[in-house]
């Protein structure tokens, strides 16, 4: 067996390694000029074949132009991450957020996997804000918390300023608002650098204190010898780990089973050790409920919310506060079922959504993307998923519709639901499912909103699945919605998110000081009387 076994793993390995080197010498050399033009209409039918509301905000006329030009600016041959820094501001036109673009970067053999995750990037722990024109560090994960609050000036010496404005090119929001970009550009800085530059062992930081400039260098540290650094180093002797009772036993076994539970229903965020859901009491003598959801993505909500809305009943909580900044979207069912929490009333959730295929789950995953064992089992699956989606979409005035029969139907409020005072908190990265849920309290009149414009729109969004296409020389993907996902409730003119009732935008000052605005204007305003 081990004979005919060895043979094969080796032969595993030297393709993996000749996979690696093919899209390596792909993504680094220069691409004819007529091969990227090919890239470029590629690109452009597949937007007109699947996305369904393609022109709402550009013109076909406009968007038309946009890809012409770009085809007429590229006459030289060109690399692949040249050519998404080129791409990606044409696509942001189409102003729909959900449309993205990547770049390419390069592939690494297992073994050289296995080495990088034994290290760790210092310039990842850093996090950015971007206010007032400046970028600012927010917070740093790593041990020099004296880098917090200061302006970074330069990386590798080219200008962060410069560096910021060029990103905010690359990506849109839903529509016309721009409130958007200064938090989106702030929370995803590295991936842009990433995907602007490539991989990189170190970068030279230039720091801004006041009125004096410092340089720190950020490397790639081997994360054991971090850990050795800071051990204690005094005893030389290893300590015999003590012996538990079978008591000590079986209360360390319920604690780490308890923690699972806590794990999955509030949504553990390993990287940065915090949960996705969070609820508390906060206020004078704890009396307003207070609920952080940074995203709708992971966890076991139903839990979460029907235990934290019972200690709300419980308590006769008369005003809640909800907080949805940097909240980026996530699960329809999520974010339907919290809403039930949040009305007293009967409500439909979403109406039908618009698609362009009959079959849009296939569409979805039937792509150059999709690894062939998945392109086999959808192959087997085809009779069953095709039937399936017929019985779904429906045409309406000559467009197709495809209906949602949890979401679209009329539901009852939830029998816990919250009748008193709504406070929402937003920000420009309240986005996609999160908008969808502020649109409905907008909508009804169910909350007073504090904070900036949301960068979904209130009208809905182009979300629900996707589809990624990989371009055949350039090798960069677009990923795009094929559903529009929308409440039945509208606003005019189209195109804008869901605007505050009290309008208030983070100070570099507030970052500073660790002062948060919004929530404590709300604390104020359910005092003032």
């Amino acid at each position: 067996m081990k004979r005919f076994l060895l043979p094969f793993i080796l032969l595993i390995v030297l393709f993996s390694c000749k996979s690696v080197k093919k899209h390596n010498a792909q993504i680094t050399k220069l691409h004819s000029v007529e091969d990227l033009h090919r890239d470029i209409d590629k690109l452009y039918q597949q937007l007109k074949r699947h996305h369904p509301k393609l022109y709402q905000y550009t013109s076909k006329a406009k968007l038309d132009f946009k890809f012409d030009s770009l085809k007429t600016s590229i006459n030289t041959p060109i690399d692949s991450r040249t050519f998404y820094k080129k791409t990606a501001p044409v696509v942001s036109y189409v102003k729909q957020g959900h449309v993205s673009i990547g770049s390419v970067g390069k592939w690494f053999t297992k073994k050289e996997r296995k080495q990088l995750k034994k290290k760790k990037f210092e310039f990842y722990d850093l996090d950015f804000d971007y206010l007032e024109g400046k970028l600012w560090v927010r917070d740093y994960r790593g041990k020099d918390s004296t880098l917090v609050g200061n302006e970074i000036v330069s990386i590798n010496e080219e200008s962060a300023l410069k560096l910021v404005e060029s990103y905010k090119t690359r990506f849109s929001s839903d529509g016309y608002n721009r409130t958007l970009y200064n938090r989106y550009v702030s929370k995803g800085f590295s991936v842009f650098y990433y995907r602007d530059k490539g991989y990189v062992d170190s970068l030279k930081v230039t720091f801004k204190s006041n009125d004096s400039l410092f340089i720190k260098i950020f490397k790639r540290i081997d994360k054991k010898q971090k850990k050795d650094k800071h051990a204690d180093t005094t005893s030389v002797e290893k300590i015999k780990s003590k012996k538990l009772t079978k008591e000590e036993k079986k209360t360390r076994k319920l604690a780490k089973r308890k923690r699972k539970k806590d794990h999955k229903k509030y949504g553990y965020l390993g990287k940065r050790k915090q949960y996705t859901r969070n609820f508390s009491f906060i206020g004078k003598h704890s009396s307003v409920a207070y609920m952080k959801l940074r995203s709708f993505t992971n966890g076991n909500y139903k839990k979460f919310y029907k235990e934290s809305f019972s200690k709300i009943y419980s308590a006769q909580t008369k005003h809640f506060v909800l907080d949805l900044r940097d909240n980026g979207g996530g699960r329809i069912s999520e974010i339907d079922y919290l809403y039930s929490y949040l009305t007293d009333k009967d409500y439909q959730f979403i109406t039908e959504s618009e698609v362009t295929s009959r079959t849009p789950l296939l569409k979805s995953f039937m792509t150059n993307t999709t690894s062939n064992s998945l392109k086999v089992t959808g192959a087997l699956l085809y009779p069953i998923v095709a039937a399936h989606n017929l019985l779904k979409t429906r045409k309406r005035n000559k467009k197709l519709y495809y209906k949602f029969n949890k979401h679209t139907k009329i539901k009852a409020p939830n029998e816990l639901n919250y009748k008193g005072k709504i406070y929402v908190l937003i920000n420009g990265n309240s986005f996609s499912a999160s908008s969808l849920l502020s649109t409905h309290l907008k909508s009804n009149k169910r909350a007073t909103f504090v904070g900036e414009e949301t960068g979904g729109a209130f009208n809905g969004t182009v979300a629900g699945i996707y589809k990624t296409y990989q371009l055949p020389t350039s090798k960069i993907k677009v990923r795009m919605g094929l559903m529009q996902i929308e409440a039945h409730q509208k606003q005019s003119p189209d195109g804008y998110g869901i605007k505050p009732d009290v309008k208030m935008v983070p100070t570099v000052e507030d970052r500073k000081m660790n002062r948060d605005a919004e929530l404590e204007w709300v604390l104020k305003d359910i005092y003032k009387d």
